[in-house]
This record gives C-alpha cells, structure tokens and sequence, in this order.
C-alpha cells in the first residue's frame, strides 16, 4: 500500500511544538508500517521566524532552525506550500496567539486543514466562530482541537457525538483547570494557608507568578465557552457569569507603591471559606452549564467528598457530561495533568484523525 504523506506546517516550536516533533520523528517508523502514513514537517515557525525544508525536518531540526531560520509571514508559508504543489496540508497551532487565528480562514481557503491547541478561535465572537465553520464546509477541510480544553482525553469527541446521536444534554459541570485542581485539591486536604499553596504551586510552574491572571477563572470560562458551542449554543464569553478568585480587596501597595497581593486578606477569606463548610465537603472551582436556567457559570463551589469532583486528588481535571438517557448519573472523564508529552500525543491523535479522513476521501476518488 502506498504511503499517504501528510505535510504538517507547525507555528509555535515552544513546549509543546518541539515535543510534538520529537515524537513524530521517534514514531516515524511505527506511522509508516502501522498507518501507511509519512507525516513530514516542511516548514517549522516560532512567532517571528520560519524554518523551511521541503523534504520534512529531521533529527537535526533545531540546529537548523537556529542557522536557517527566516522572518516569515503566513501568506510566505502559503506561497511555500503553492511552490512546491504540497497536499494534504495540516496547519498545527501549537502557540497562545490572537494574531495566528486571525489567518485561520485564509489557510483553510488555500488548502490547509487545522489542528489547534490554541482555544482562541472557539473562544472569539460567534460570528467568527460560524464565518470559519463555513470555509471549512466550503473548502471541505478538517478543524480539530480536543487539546484545546484536556490533554486530549476525548472530551469533546464524546460531547459531539452525543450531540450528533441526538441526545439531549442537560448538563456540563466540571475542574477543568489543572493549577485550580492543583490549589484546591491541596488547600482542602491539609492545615495549610491558601497563600502558601498558591506558592507551592508556583514553584511545581502550575501558577505563573501572576496569580491575578491564574485566579481570574478566564481560562476555565473559556473551556466552559467551547464545550457549550459544541451542542449548538451561541454563547459569547460576555454570558459566561465569571466569580473570580481574587478580588480588589485582597490587594495592597508595597513600599513603592506597587500593587501586590495582601496575603492576609486572601488567607482570612479562604479560611472562612473552608471552616464554614457542611462536614465532608471541599471546595472546587468549577465550570457549569445547566439547559433548564440556560446560564454559564464559574465559580466555587463546595463539594461532598462521595462526589467524583469532590474525590479529585493532585491537579487532576474532571469533566461530567449530564444527559437526558442517563438522567442524574454522569459521564465522566477525568484525566491526570496536562504535561506537554500528553498534550503532544493528543495533537499527534487530531493529526491522525484528520490523515484518515484524507485518506478515506482519497479512497472514495481513486
């Protein structure tokens, strides 16, 4: 059986992009006698230069993306791909950046299927969110992006298709923060302030020193956005009711009249928090949807612990997906931390799945 090369064009070469390489490259062998597939890397990017290499690169790839590498800009990467008559194109976005799905249309338009880690586009106003739907039908492309809320755990493809099956879900609650779970999976178990968690954290690089920006509760919403999209509803993240970790009042002005966090303050309100829980509880930051009150929320919420989300241990994530078939039993996928090996492995299973629609269209052609 011929092999079906599959041209992947990756932006972002940080944790994840040059993980995600790696792989490919170690795995080359097993794709090609187990799949019939030869996934290349023609052109490898970070956000400001380009490295290409018709042939794919190989083992050498960051030495040669230290001395080759160019300043690029998208339409020079669909000028490559043009030049060179490449097929079967997977653009992979492996970065954080607003800027890139901004070319996300034209990619699609000029050939590229897409596979994102990047939840930006799904997160952006709904008539972006249909406009690019629209190209892909049009151009008959693929845009897969479970990376985007879990590590790759099948979330989303279990949503769609129960969606798909026509069932009616209720309800989508879950911790789908792995730095939440983390601090409060912690806070709830042991005598500790919540302060020195949030450190802790910090220092196991699950928090940024930017705890405001952890603790905004924007990233679970986000998730919360993606899932509710997927069963047909046309939220904004304007209709999501954010309650925030931190607060005004739990910030001071230090000796040089820089704002900083008042531990105290923080510490007291958590502390109260917690001791005034009913026995057998702990406190979860979660994001909900319910059909009946048709509302978004992320907040925190305390939790009995002979519930799957009150038995969370480590900076595990849970999703439970309430259903009208199952009434109150949920399903329930949980998964470990979103370390940057698992996360590659779940892009390398989106590109997979997009190759094998490639190659059963190629199939219905022949």
């Amino acid at each position: 059986m011929s092999k079906l090369k599959i041209n992947i064009i990756l932006f972002g070469i940080g944790n994840i992009g040059s993980t995600l390489i790696n792989q490919i490259i170690e795995s080359q062998a097993f794709f090609n006698e187990n799949k019939s597939i030869d996934l290349r890397f023609p052109i490898i990017t970070n956000s400001t230069l380009a490295f290409f290499e018709k042939e794919g690169a190989e083992n050498a790839w960051e030495a040669n993306f230290v001395h080759l590498a160019i300043p690029f800009k998208v339409d020079d990467i669909i000028a490559f791909a043009k030049e060179n008559a490449f097929e079967n194109l997977i653009a992979v976005d492996a970065t954080a950046s607003d800027e890139l799905v901004d070319h996300y249309i034209p990619l699609i338009q000029n050939g590229f299927n897409i596979v994102a880690v990047n939840k930006k586009a799904n997160t952006l106003p709904i008539h972006f969110y249909k406009e690019l739907r629209e190209n892909l039908k049009k151009y008959d492309k693929e845009f897969l992006y479970e990376t985007s809320v879990d590590t790759g755990f099948p979330v989303l493809q279990t949503i769609r298709d129960l969606y798909n099956s026509g069932e009616k879900i209720t309800k989508i609650r879950g911790v789908f923060s792995d730095s939440l779970s983390y601090v409060f999976n912690r806070f709830s178990s042991e005598d500790i302030c919540f302060s020195e968690v949030l450190k802790e954290a910090e220092k196991l690089q699950l928090l940024t020193s930017d705890y405001e920006r952890d603790l905004s509760g924007s990233d679970v919403a986000e998730k919360l956005l993606i899932l509710t999209r997927e069963i047909g509803k046309d939220f904004e993240f304007s209709d999501i009711k954010i309650t925030p970790l931190l607060d005004h009042n739990q910030y001071g002005l230090n000796a040089k009249s820089k704002r900083v966090l008042n531990k105290e303050v923080l510490d007291k309100s958590f502390k109260i928090a917690k001791i005034t829980q009913a026995d057998n509880h702990v406190l979860r930051y979660v994001g909900e949807y319910t059909i009946l009150e048709d509302k978004l929320e992320v907040k925190l919420v305390s939790e009995s612990t002979k519930t799957a989300i009150g038995q969370l241990k480590g900076s595990d994530t849970i999703f439970e997906i309430y259903t009208q078939s199952y009434g109150n039993i949920p399903i329930v996928i949980q998964s470990a931390a979103a370390g940057r090996e698992a996360i590659a492995r779940g892009v390398i299973t989106d590109i997979l799945k997009v190759a094998e629609k490639i190659k059963n269209k190629e199939a219905i052609w022949a």
